[in-house]
């Protein structure tokens, strides 16, 4: 057991000493999303409930959560979310301070030692209730528009 803490500890420290990160393109999302449902596979249900940015608190979109945000390398089982990464990742058209702030507001060091399934999800439902999830509300429904327009064309 101590070896796996061990090794967890070492990829987090890796992954927050890796001054060369950079925000995930589109595409990188994309693929990575498809990757997490290969792994956690989400019903017809959720998959809806997600397109219309709709998170329920259950086992499977917690865990499809965890692995986006831990293959976006902006969440790490053991040391929780990395609050610079997910301020580059997601601050939209907010100053990166703003976005800094927002997401330090969402980050805790799970005192309560929650699986890191929860633990993931608690800070992405307080992103997403935040300024930051307003502007990526607003991004995905304009994304959508766009699509629906090219379709009718």
């Amino acid at each position: 057991m101590l070896k796996y803490l061990i090794v967890a500890l070492a990829l987090c420290a890796v992954a927050y000493a890796d001054e060369d990160w950079k925000p995930k393109t589109g595409e990188e999302i994309k693929n990575i999303r498809v990757e997490c449902l290969k792994q956690h596979p989400l019903s017809s249900d959720h998959i809806a409930q997600l397109k219309q940015l709709i998170f329920p608190d259950e086992l499977e979109v917690r865990q499809y959560l965890e692995c986006t945000a831990t293959k976006l390398d902006i969440f790490c089982s053991v040391e929780g979310y990395h609050a610079d990464r997910l301020a580059k990742q997601f601050r939209m058209d907010l100053t990166e301070e703003e976005a800094l702030k927002i997401a330090e507001g969402c980050i805790d060091s799970n005192p309560q030692k929650s699986p890191s399934d929860e633990w993931a999800f608690r800070g992405h439902r307080c992103l997403m209730a935040s300024k930051i999830g307003d502007k990526v509300k607003a991004f995905v429904r304009a994304k959508e528009e766009e699509a629906k327009k090219k379709k009718a064309a």
